[in-house]
């Protein structure tokens, strides 16, 4: 359920591994080459270029993970039509979906599984999903295709430099951020998503009015997001604590099964003021 496995962890995983770099698909050794313009897109981007806040900590690992073929061929044939690369300003949302709508933001989507449900359920909003890991992209873009998804983009980059570098203040009418990696280990608190800075740097984003909803199934996270975004003076809680699951977040088979299981999972929904 997690955006990021848990296990996954400095102790196990080498920080020196381009994030970017796809492994070789286990039982594919005689596949077919991805191209040179492919290989350069999933290139390790370390920072956004003369970005001037490049050394914050990230809440990912650089790894090589695994990839199916099938993942590898979306990114290879489908990565141009439905990706948007990272670059150092502001992005037109009218001009990369072809059209005026609100735009939701969604911050490490997975496999793309709740992200494909909630853009066929709600086809009037736009929907921008940003995610770093070969696998996670690849599985989105073939739900895109095999759905026919129109009103949704990704973007393979890390998602602090996306909102600060492209996101325009003021333009998003919400923000999802479901099951970010908990990193159980009190020294690795500092690698959570939901801290002050970048809840301050989203809530900017976010036009009057709209939301950001965060999930997790980790009690100690979810209390700390609860503490953290009520302390952002420009955010206002919807609800007395946590907040009852929105009709338009489906249940994933991994909440499903925790759920069968006796284990919590926790809403919140804060609301941009004025």
């Amino acid at each position: 359920m997690t955006t990021n496995n848990p296990a996954d962890t400095p102790a196990n995983n080498s920080a020196t591994t381009p994030v970017n770099t796809p492994a070789t698909p286990a039982g594919d050794a005689a596949a077919t080459p991805i191209s040179q313009e492919t290989q350069a897109a999933l290139a390790s981007t370390p920072h956004a270029p003369n970005s001037p806040g490049a050394t914050h900590i990230r809440s990912f690992v650089h790894r090589r993970g695994h990839i199916t073929q099938g993942q590898l061929a979306a990114l290879e044939r489908l990565m141009g039509q439905w990706s948007i690369p990272y670059a150092p300003r502001r992005l037109d949302p009218a001009a990369a979906f072809g059209r005026e709508a609100p735009t939701v933001l969604e911050i490490g989507f997975g496999m793309g599984e709740t992200t494909e449900k909630i853009a066929l359920a709600r086809p009037g909003d736009n929907f921008l999903g940003v995610e770093v890991f070969n696998a996670g992209v690849g599985s989105l873009l073939r739900r895109i295709e095999d759905s026919s998804i129109p009103n949704l983009r990704i973007i393979q980059h890390d998602a602090v430099e996306v909102v600060r570098d492209m996101i325009a203040p003021d333009s998003l009418a919400g923000v999802h951020i479901y099951f970010p990696d908990p990193w159980p280990k009190k020294r690795h608190h500092k690698r959570r998503l939901v801290q002050p800075p970048f809840i301050a740097l989203l809530a900017s984003r976010i036009a009057p009015g709209g939301y950001i909803h965060c999930a997790t199934d980790w009690e100690e996270y979810a209390v700390q997001m609860l503490e953290v975004l009520g302390n952002e003076p420009l955010l206002k809680n919807t609800a007395d604590g946590y907040a009852p699951r929105p009709d338009y977040r489906p249940l994933t088979k991994f909440e499903t099964r925790g759920l069968r299981l006796g284990h919590g999972v926790w809403d919140l929904i804060f609301k941009r003021v004025a």
